[in-house]
């Protein structure tokens, strides 16, 4: 649908309105072009990488952390598996997002525009993060000790060289978007869901964590820092169930149902002031009956007066003193 286009939030909110599709099909091309150039643009620092590979190895071994062959491993352990591994490392990444993002433009309007502003910077803090911090992955690290398993077991979306490799900047693992796309997929199904069993969409960046670590292509610091910039995203990037364009104004009148007229304002104050002057009217006069009281309003009844007696001439004798006689 084009721009204007309104769709049922399902939630009384607000109406979300759809992007044109066109602008947004654009948009995201754009992104993806920045994206692809800003790796390329990081080429050519070898050395910086190769010197802050040693340096985050040597810090996850300080907090000790587990290594990444201990992960490698359980993939070593049949090729089918490891290669299973290669293949969603290959071709999972970009489908999955694009999938997600789509059906949120068709489905959920307003998280698809939250969806997307949180990517785009996430993705924006990414590349800045890979010009000025170039780092060399595990399996280029010869004190990591790691096997290429893209190289030798296929398949591979690198090249043999990655010096001269001008489809991908292979020195730029930290942080790493496969995991950081992964994880805002998830956090987005779960927001835009209702079902008991979205939480299971928090398999798929788990899954991907696994497959990083274990094809040598990710630093365990390098999914941890993808987290943290999502983190920082998510908090500048205003949710869709806060954002005051969803929300209907205070005081605005409701859209009225299908098939039935509003009511006009001279006709509900006319409703008003009958229902004001009926409230104010006598039901006994109206109706013919007593209305009901309330015990706890009604006064207590005054003590009746005692009745005065004559008062004989005896009684205006002087009084008696102490040991008279009657």
């Amino acid at each position: 649908m084009g721009a204007g286009t309104r769709t049922d939030a399902g939630d009384g909110a607000g109406i979300p309105v759809r992007p044109p599709l066109g602008r947004e099909l654009l948009l995201v091309a754009s992104l993806f072009l920045v994206y692809k150039a800003g790796r390329l643009f990081a080429n050519g620092h070898e050395t910086r990488a190769f010197h802050n590979a040693d340096r985050v190895w040597d810090a996850e071994r300080a907090v000790h952390l587990p290594g990444e062959g201990a992960v490698q491993q359980l993939l070593l352990h049949a090729d089918a598996v490891v290669r299973s591994a290669n293949t969603y490392y290959a071709a999972v990444h970009f489908p999955a997002t694009l999938a997600f993002l789509g059906w949120l433009y068709w489905r959920r309007p307003g998280h698809y525009v939250w969806a997307r502003r949180v990517l785009a910077l996430l993705t924006g803090a990414a590349l800045a993060l890979h010009v000025l911090v170039p780092l060399a992955p595990p399996r280029m690290l010869s004190a990591a000790g790691l096997v290429d398993t893209a190289r030798v077991y296929g398949p591979s979306v690198y090249g043999a060289t990655p010096e001269t490799d001008s489809m991908a900047n292979q020195f730029a693992a930290m942080p790493s978007l496969h995991f950081g796309w992964a994880l805002m997929v998830a956090i987005g199904l779960i927001a835009a869901t209702h079902t008991r069993w979205r939480w299971l969409w928090l398999l798929h960046p788990a899954l991907t964590l696994l497959v990083i670590v274990g094809t040598a292509n990710h630093y365990w610091f390098d999914a941890l820092a993808a987290a943290v910039l999502l983190g920082v995203a998510l908090a500048v990037v205003r949710a869709p169930g806060n954002n005051p364009g969803r929300v209907v104004r205070a005081g605005a009148a409701a859209q009225a149902p299908a098939g039935r007229s509003a009511a006009t304002p001279s006709a509900a104050a006319g409703t008003a002031r009958a229902a004001g002057t009926a409230g104010t009217a006598n039901p006994a006069l109206t109706t013919g009956a007593v209305p009901p009281t309330d015990p706890t309003t009604v006064p207590p009844p005054l003590p009746r007066p005692r009745p005065t007696e004559p008062v004989s001439s005896s009684r205006l004798a002087a009084p008696r003193t102490a040991g008279a006689v009657r």
